[in-house]
């Protein structure tokens, strides 16, 4: 009885020291996390798979990081362009550890430590960058591979601290009051300058299409004038044949209907005053068959 009061005593706190004796043999990477394996804090292994792995207590240490991606997201600063001109500028870094090994010895693993270095190299590749654009060109489509250039130029700079910069992201560009105007009012040099531009251009194709247009039109009315007047001429042609052959028909009778038209002509309005000869030949017709007026 005595000693299975024991037994029951004494097993936990055994299994206990058994657990405590082997976990400080053991430890485990998980699949998010780097570890590195230090004997008397040289670093002697970074290539940890995740799972369960051996250590020598006392002799190892084992440091453990995030491989994840990290965000960095940096107070907007003032940087200067190619004019001279300040702009405020608020941006954002993707960072991960790439080589735990150079990130210990650089960093000494402390986050606050890596971000302020991170922030450091990113600022100097930002007015690196601003310094060679226009305002124009940051705030335009530009901005693209302004930040392609950026990534690039971050993730070289940053290869001493063994992490490796995925994306730099510019949010938002601002400009302070004293330079907003000024840009503005260049900007709206420019756009009354293209709008200009376009209005003569405008103006200047009206007038090929206008004189164009009056060039046909005196074509147009020139050839209807000549069909015109050649049709009017083959009709006078024509109608000269007919009464040609009408009054050669009968020729008494076309005497008579020109001295008619020609009475009509004086006489028609009333008034008129002639003064012929009794015997002239105007009157011929209104002589008596005996030759007498």
């Amino acid at each position: 009885m005595r000693q299975s009061n024991l037994l029951k005593t004494w097993l936990p706190v055994g299994l206990a020291a058994v657990v405590i004796f082997f976990s400080s043999f053991t430890f485990v990477v998980r699949e998010y996390e780097v570890a590195l394996k230090l004997r008397l804090g040289e670093i002697v292994s970074d290539t940890y798979a995740p799972g369960l792995h051996f250590k020598i207590p006392i002799i190892n240490q084992i440091r453990k990081f995030d491989r994840r991606l990290q965000t960095l997201d940096s107070q907007p600063e003032r940087f200067l362009t190619i004019e001279k001109k300040d702009v405020i500028v608020d941006s954002y870094a993707k960072w991960r550890i790439a080589r735990p090994a150079q990130f210990l010895r650089s960093t000494g693993g402390n986050n606050a430590r890596t971000s302020r270095l991170l922030s450091e190299r990113i600022n100097t590749s930002l007015r690196d960058e601003f310094g060679k654009r226009t305002i124009q060109e940051v705030v335009s489509d530009d901005r693209l591979a302004l930040m392609e250039a950026l990534t690039k130029d971050v993730n070289a700079n940053a290869a001493d601290l063994g992490v490796e910069v995925v994306d730099v992201r510019v949010k938002k560009i601002d400009l302070p009051p004293e330079v907003s105007e000024s840009v503005y009012q260049r900007m709206r040099a420019e756009r009354e300058r293209v709008a200009r531009d376009l209005r003569a251009k405008g103006a200047e194709a009206a007038e090929r299409i206008r004189a164009d247009a009056d060039r046909q039109r005196t074509v147009i009315v020139a050839e209807a004038y000549k069909e015109a007047e050649g049709i009017r001429g083959e009709g006078d042609a024509k109608s000269a044949e007919i009464y040609a052959g009408a009054f050669t028909a009968n020729p008494e009778f076309y005497a008579f209907y020109r001295s008619l038209a020609a009475y009509r002509e004086s006489f028609g309005q009333g008034g008129s005053v002639m003064v012929l000869e009794p015997d002239s030949d105007f009157f011929r017709f209104f002589r008596e068959s005996s030759g007498q007026p």
